[in-house]
């Protein structure tokens, strides 16, 4: 049985006591302070015995005057000056000097024998005093840095760093259930992946429930998924729910600027691990340091990211493995990892986390929804089946800025409007209500989505329509969106060409109704492009070209594209691109052309509401007035009813009613 660490102490340090695990010794910070304090002093005091206080004469002249007086006593010379003894005027004796150097001793030597008549004392001084002098404070600095780097080597080596220190030590989280705050209970949308992981700590739990007919832990499992689809959230609950250690460190926290230094944190982080088994690593990221070896760009010589994947490998599945040590990574990119990252005895499982499902949306929003208060009337699986392809962190972002909407308008609860808003937000950008554009420039805008709005109405193997808008969005001038029926797997034929028409709408609505072209049309120009490219060089949706694949698998690692056919068939590609670009425009403009009517009635109504829904759309391609206010009219009678006075008492008449403070009349 294995031991169980102790409680007491953190999980990543080792027990004392152990066979092999040095006991820690007492602490010597305030020993080394004052063994410092102490050489200090004791070098000030040599220096200050070596040196007695005497004071400086300003001049020669001024110690033959003193001679003259007869006021000194006690001539003695030395090598670096002319000391005597004076008497002062109250009978106090002090000590003065005049400093000389070795080259002119012979002078003053003479001049002093002349002054006093011979009456002086030379006194040699010893050599080593000087040299003392001189380099007792170097020796002194010296022997502080000589103490210190040893320190720091000793403590340096005791850990597996070596003479890196803490550059070589891992630098890992260590979590529990209480830290993480997550469960089980707080994922939702991915069932599957959550069954798997939940399999994973019932090993842990029990693990001679599996050993009894012969199974083993898995030694890895790699979560995969595109970003915000719940992978560190998912393993921020494996902390939560399972009894066991748990590691937490980011790919990119192994590589520094040191050789070496990724392999010893590996190194140092399985060890600690293996200390406190069985437990769990999660490394997040994993694709910083699990790239493919000899691919991609290098510069040549020592690859560190190499070093740290080789460690990694052997650690996971090597000559030293360990049971009870799971490792649990993370990454999107798991088409750039090195085989032998991901096979099995090295990341025995893959866990694929998708994007939610319609009934995964809802799940995810009823649990960011009980962190707010909605109103009656929010429907979510309204706003689930108005989200598709939206990630979790995306739905978490919606029910935030609905939220924080909601308070901004002093509100007691989030209301359906807000949810949606909140929706268009999060997918295309802020509505920028208070942008000011010329009468030309939002006419063209009215035209240009009123192409794509009357299209997208009229085709039915499209998305339907949701709403239409000159408002300006995010980077775009105005928007149409679209609202799809169900989740899409894959993609037909049929959706992508009426995808591809109502692409084109735009441009041409703007050509026939102003009489000339604009900008805006970019992004629909790079989405139709797109769109035929895909389906010529990936989905063999050519018949000229056939049911072959001439995309490269991915050329994302390369400096230039790959390309595996010869120069007739890039023509042929080009060429067949061109023609479903062209195909898709001439049909758009006689769509446009058969119903021009249509798309003067919407633009115009663009002009005056500036946003209308798919039921006005509907309403005004069948010919029927919208029959609501414009926004002027709305503030033109509100005015009106703030300036009509109270009837009279008595008076039958009954009053207009009154507009609550803070509300603007929405005209969509």
């Amino acid at each position: 049985m294995a031991e169980q660490p102790d409680t007491k102490r953190p999980q990543n340090q080792p027990t004392p006591g152990k066979p092999g695990v040095p006991t820690p010794k007492a602490s010597r910070g305030l020993f080394s302070m004052l063994s410092i304090l102490a050489l200090i002093l004791l070098g000030g005091l040599l220096l200050s015995s070596m040196q007695t206080s005497a004071t400086r004469l300003a001049s020669w002249s001024e110690f033959r005057n003193l001679v003259a007086a007869k006021s000194l006593q006690k001539v003695e010379i030395r090598d670096d000056g002319v000391y005597a003894e004076k008497t002062e005027a109250d009978g106090r004796t002090s000590t003065v000097y005049f400093p000389i150097s070795p080259a002119t001793k012979a002078d003053y030597t003479k001049e002093v024998r002349d002054l006093t008549g011979g009456n002086y004392t030379e006194v040699a001084t010893a050599a080593w005093k000087g040299l003392l002098i001189t380099f007792l404070p170097i020796l002194i600095m010296l022997g502080l840095v000589w103490f210190f780097i040893a320190r720091g080597l000793r403590s340096a080596g005791a850990g597996p760093g070596g003479m890196l220190g803490s550059f070589g030590k891992s630098r890992h989280r260590t979590l529990t259930k209480e830290m993480t705050g997550v469960t089980f209970a707080d994922v939702a949308g991915i069932e599957e992946a959550k069954d798997e992981v939940t399999e994973i700590i019932e090993f842990l739990r029990n693990p001679k429930r599996f050993a009894k007919l012969g199974g083993r832990i898995p030694r890895g499992v790699l979560l995969i998924g595109e970003p915000g689809c719940g992978k560190t959230l998912l393993a921020k609950a494996i902390a939560g729910e399972a009894d066991v250690p748990f590691f937490s460190i980011s790919g990119s926290d192994f590589v520094e600027m040191f050789v070496g230094v990724g392999a010893s944190r590996v190194r140092d982080l399985f060890k600690q691990a293996k200390e406190s088994a069985p437990c769990i690593i999660f490394l997040d990221e994993i694709d910083a340091v699990g790239r493919r070896r000899g691919g991609g760009f290098t510069t040549g010589g020592h690859d560190e990211r190499e070093q740290t994947l080789n460690a990694i490998l052997v650690e996971m599945d090597g000559f030293a493995t360990g049971d009870g040590v799971i490792v649990v990574a993370a990454t999107n990119r798991a088409d750039v990892l090195d085989p032998a990252l991901t096979r099995p005895g090295r990341f025995d499982r893959q866990i694929i986390v998708p994007r939610p499902d319609v009934k995964g949306r809802m799940e995810i929003l009823r649990v960011h929804a009980k962190k707010v208060k909605l109103g009656p009337d929010v429907d979510l699986e309204r706003v689930a089946r108005a989200t598709p392809m939206f990630s979790g962190a995306d739905l978490a972002a919606l029910i935030n800025e609905a939220a924080i909407a909601a308070t901004l308008h002093n509100k007691d609860f989030v209301e359906q409007e807000d949810v949606e808003e909140a929706r268009d937000k999060v997918k295309f950008g802020r509505a920028k209500r208070s942008r000011v554009r010329e009468i030309e420039d939002n006419k063209l805008t009215a035209y240009h989505e009123a192409g794509h709005a009357v299209i997208q109405a009229l085709l039915t193997d499209g998305d339907p329509l949701h709403k239409v808008t000159i408002i300006p969005r995010g980077s775009a001038g105005g928007a149409t969106f679209s609202l799809p029926v169900k989740d899409r797997m894959g993609y037909g034929v049929k959706w992508l060409t009426a995808t591809m028409r109502v692409l084109c709408g735009g441009r041409i609505a703007e050509e026939k109704g102003i009489g000339d072209v604009s900008t805006g049309a970019s992004m629909d120009i790079s989405q139709v492009t797109s769109i035929a490219r895909s389906m010529i060089l990936e989905w063999g949706m050519s018949p000229r070209l056939g049911f072959v694949r001439y995309a490269g698998s991915d050329t994302r690692e390369a400096f230039q594209q790959e390309k595996d056919y010869s120069e007739h068939t890039a023509q042929l590609i080009d060429d067949e691109v061109r023609r479903m670009v062209e195909e898709a425009y001439n049909e758009a403009k006689r769509l446009l052309e058969a119903n021009w009517d249509k798309v003067v009635a919407v633009a115009e109504a663009l002009l005056k509401y500036e946003t209308l829904s798919a039921d006005e759309v509907r309403k005004l391609l069948s010919g029927q007035p919208l029959g609501k206010p414009t926004v002027s009219q709305l503030l033109a009678d509100a005015g009106k009813q703030a300036t009509v006075a109270p009837p009279s008492k008595g008076s039958s008449t009954e009053p207009p009613p009154e507009i609550p403070t803070g509300v603007f009349p929405n005209p969509a």
